[in-house]
């Protein structure tokens, strides 16, 4: 029976340090040498995951912005791509009447960028970006008119809970939204993507095109709790949410740990 292992990267393959270590590296490499499919799901881009997974050898495709691309990590073809349709514009606007300023994720004139207007900026936002300084995907613009500009498929909002909040009530049951804090930074997030993205759908595609029978999944958030649902097992490590361990097959060591390449390293065959 032909397996899929997939997991989560922040908080789960991730040690705290926003990398994986060593010894998940060689755990991983070995056991897809000898056999084992393994990918991860995450809401990071391309680019991010991989300087977070340096030192892993992932030959098969990757499921990124929490499920909206499936991309070869060898030829960073889109397997898989997930846009808005024009009833996001709609969505920008409210969001900018309420005077949250996201940042918008766009393929434009065939090249992936994140947009935003420096003068809007909340603090958190400017953590974010400072953090991705350099990026090839940074695309600065004057006027919020600009933040429409080609194929969108990924909203931030990195803002107060009390303005972000009402916006998730709105939008959750016609969007993918994702309300939580982030685990670095203490930052208020609010992500808004197409209505059938989501990493169970995109494991789902992944494990039909590996022509897979089965799935294993590992995570940490509330987020994965849609992949959790979805697998066969599912495994939660000890520093996850109370809410996602409800669904897990069982508990497993922490992020810090290495849980998952120390559950791997066991129970791979």
């Amino acid at each position: 029976m032909k397996t899929l292992y997939v997991s989560d990267l922040d908080g789960t393959l991730l040690r705290n340090n926003e990398r994986t270590s060593d010894f998940t590296n060689s755990v991983i490499n070995d056991l897809t040498e000898r056999g084992m499919i393994f990918s991860y799901a995450t809401a990071r881009s391309l680019i991010t995951a991989k300087k977070a997974t340096k030192g892993m050898v992932a030959k098969i495709p990757l499921i990124v912005y929490n499920g909206a691309f499936v991309i070869d990590n060898i030829t960073e073809y889109i397997l898989v791509a997930n846009y808005f349709d024009s009833s996001v514009y709609e969505v920008i606007d409210d969001l900018l009447e309420n005077k949250v300023y996201p940042i918008v994720y766009a393929y434009i004139n065939g090249k992936e960028k994140f947009s935003f207007v420096p003068e809007l900026c909340t603090e958190g936002m400017l953590k974010f970006l400072n953090s991705r300084k350099g990026d090839v995907r940074t695309n600065v613009v004057n006027s919020v008119a600009d933040l429409k500009s080609g194929n969108l498929f990924y909203i931030t909002c990195i803002d107060e809970p009390y303005k972000l909040k009402p916006l998730y009530e709105k939008y959750k049951n016609e969007f993918h939204c994702v309300y939580q804090t982030d685990i670095y930074t203490n930052e208020q997030w609010l992500e808004i993507l197409p209505s059938k993205v989501s990493k169970a759908n995109a494991v789902r595609q992944l494990k039909s095109l590996l022509q897979c029978e089965k799935i294993v999944a590992f995570g940490d958030g509330k987020n994965d709790i849609d992949m959790f649902e979805l697998a066969d097992e599912s495994y939660a490590v000890e520093n996850a949410h109370e809410d996602l361990k409800k669904y897990a097959t069982g508990i497993i060591l922490s992020n810090e740990e290495d849980g998952v390449a120390q559950w791997l390293a066991k129970n791979f065959i």
